[in-house]
């Protein structure tokens, strides 16, 4: 009998049409689950694979003064970006950008960076490009696959480098900064964040959002088609911050130190008693608008090896010996603790010099010195005899409690990035003091040093004219700032009575009227103020003068320091027509008052020969400039 017998040829085709059937069944199942069921994830997948998210830069928010003039805006600008689905072909891409556009400008590693680290968006090559570039590459886009091009906005500064240590500038974050979210929390590789200045430390309200912009892509990552406006993320710009400075006076800063000062180091500070800042001028100083779109490595090349050093900020960076200016917080230590009053005059009359233990410790005048002085007249003079005796009754311990108190061994809390800010230098007791060896070791004879200024103690100009600030105010020394106040800032109270404080303004009155910086008031105004000149061994001699004015109700306070072997009294006009710029405004003819006034100045010379160890009082140590 056969195998193929009817009944077993039926079994076999039932099974068939039932695997079949089955078969169909799960077929059919997944067709309908995949275009009904999962239609919508399977379009978005697709979609994915045809469409690239291109990030749009959100327009920073401008930088004004207090009157709503311009420190920095946008204008618009280029990016310039590639698309790519492999290394190697955005390797080749880049390299036919570098010969399209003769430049230095290019990093191809930071473009494979941006790439590796978000391969689903273009890698930025350019972050702002001029219309002259975009032009170039529009007529090589054949050769250029995955080539895009965004209008974006450009950072502009219409000041260049009068505002550049105010404003600071911006540039690409690199990975390091977007490790620490904390800094600039939200941004991702490509975004263009404040650096320095005004930009880094309110760069969280200036950045804005991103947008992102879809766009459709063939296999090989090449565009094909910008999507409508229904597909695009509009960015959102950042918010504008209205800042305490007075742009006219801060260009009438860079003008007249340009024209009187050429080529000389140094920094302005003008601030009101609330701590507001009207003027913040270093100088040497670098363009931001150079740092636009990238620095080029020969402009960066020119401002790292610039033996003046323009990147040092030298309002917050420069730490410089305080010398004669000093006196007036040793003075304050005095009067605090009822040891003088404005009449005191010491046993020692100035003769030249003041003999302690087996060293003479010279005055700046020499010649017969000064002869009996109060303290309005040893202030007015600057008699380096009257602070020696004053440092001696006061003590190492008062000295060093009171200069912590008043903040000299801290930083000022102005509303800048604390990184970048300086601490003061100023020993809080005999275990923090350090001699100019470097070596903790203290002599009594120091105390001579650190009453005029000297010694281990140095300041920066930002922490001095704060200082200043509270003496022409209501004698509490307050954090500067340039938009807000940084919030916990400390407050130092210098703890003198109105009285005291009047009598500290007379005998500042008496210096710029009678004393070292005399005839730099005029007759417009009653200003008061003090010249010095620190010492550095090996350095030249560093010219301080901080002022302020009227001498009754003060509106401004100004401090000035310049590294070129100058003398207080040299600068004191300077800061004099500051004053008078701000107060009397413009037209002014005291605006435009000489400077040809001659010195008188409170140099204290140091000796070539080091006195014996008991009695020794050490040149300043070294510390200036980093």
């Amino acid at each position: 009998m056969s195998a193929f017998g009817s009944w077993e040829l039926a079994r076999r085709s039932s099974a068939a049409r039932w695997t079949l059937l089955l078969a169909f069944a799960v077929l059919g199942g997944g067709f309908f689950r995949a275009q009904i069921l999962q239609s919508a994830q399977y379009r978005l997948t697709s979609a994915n694979n045809r469409m690239r998210a291109i990030p749009i830069s959100a327009p920073r928010g401008e930088i004004v003064d207090r009157n709503g003039l311009l420190i920095a805006e946008n204008f618009p600008g280029y990016s310039v970006r590639l698309m790519a689905s492999r290394e190697d072909s955005l390797r080749a891409v880049v390299a036919r950008l570098d010969s399209l556009i003769p430049s230095d400008s290019i990093d191809a590693d930071a473009v494979i960076a941006r790439w590796r680290s978000a391969r689903h968006i273009p890698a930025l090559v350019f972050g702002s490009s001029d219309f002259a570039v975009v032009a170039t590459l529009e007529e090589h886009r054949a050769v250029l696959p995955g080539l895009v091009v965004q209008a974006e906005p450009r950072r502009r500064y219409p000041g260049g480098a009068t505002v550049g240590h105010l404003v600071g500038y911006v540039s690409e974050v690199n990975p390091a900064e977007l490790e620490d979210q904390l800094k600039f929390p939200g941004a991702s590789m490509g975004d263009i964040v404040g650096k320095l200045g005004l930009e880094v430390e309110y760069d969280s309200i200036l950045r804005g959002q991103n947008g992102v912009q879809f766009v459709e892509v063939t296999a090989r990552g090449h565009m094909v088609r910008e999507q409508g406006i229904d597909r695009t993320i509009r960015p959102v710009a950042g918010r504008t911050i209205t800042t305490t400075i007075d742009l006219p006076l801060q260009r009438f800063v860079d003008s007249m130190w340009q024209a009187d000062l050429p080529g000389m180091r140094g920094a302005l500070l003008a601030m009101r008693p609330n701590g507001e800042i009207l003027a913040y001028y270093s100088t040497p100083a670098y363009d931001p608008n150079d740092w636009v779109g990238g620095i080029s490595t020969a402009n960066f090349r020119a401002l790292t090896s610039n033996p003046d050093k323009p990147l040092i900020n030298r309002v917050i960076s420069g730490r410089y010996p305080p010398a004669s200016p000093f006196k007036l917080a040793v003075a304050a230590m005095g009067l605090k603790r009822g040891l003088i009053t404005s009449t005191t005059r010491m046993a020692v009359p100035c003769t030249g010099a003041y003999q302690f233990g087996n060293r003479r410790f010279r005055c700046w005048k020499r010649d017969g010195g000064h002869g009996s002085l109060d303290l309005t007249g040893a202030i007015a003079t600057s008699c380096d005899v009257y602070f020696y005796q004053l440092g001696l009754m006061l003590g190492e311990e008062a000295i060093f409690e009171d200069g912590t108190a008043m903040g000299f061994n801290s930083r000022s809390d102005i509303d800048l990035d604390p990184a970048l800010e300086q601490r003061s230098v100023f020993p809080s007791s005999l275990k923090s003091y350090v001699n100019s060896r470097g070596v903790n070791w203290w002599s009594r004879g120091e105390i001579l040093n650190l009453s005029i200024g000297q010694g281990n103690n140095a300041q920066t100009l930002v922490n001095m004219t704060a200082f200043y600030a509270a003496l022409a105010g209501d004698g509490v020394k307050r954090a500067p700032y340039l938009v807000r106040p940084r919030p916990g800032a400390a407050e130092h109270d210098l703890g003198l009575t109105p009285a005291q404080l009047q009598s500290l303004r007379d005998a500042m009155a008496a210096v710029v009227n009678t004393g070292t910086a005399g005839r730099s008031g005029g007759r417009e105004l009653r200003m008061a103020g003090k010249t010095g000149t620190g010492q550095v061994t090996g350095q030249e001699d560093m010219a301080w003068f901080l002022g302020f004015a009227p001498v009754e109700a003060s509106e401004i306070i100004v401090g000035m320091l310049v590294e070129e072997g100058l003398h207080g009294s040299w600068i004191a006009p300077h800061v004099a027509r500051t004053i008078r710029r701000w107060i009397l405004g413009p037209d002014n003819p005291a605006v435009r008052a000489p400077v040809d006034l001659p010195i008188t100045e409170e140099l204290v010379p140091l000796d070539s020969a080091p006195p014996p160890p008991d009695t020794v009082i050490a040149p300043p140590p070294v510390i200036g400039i980093n």
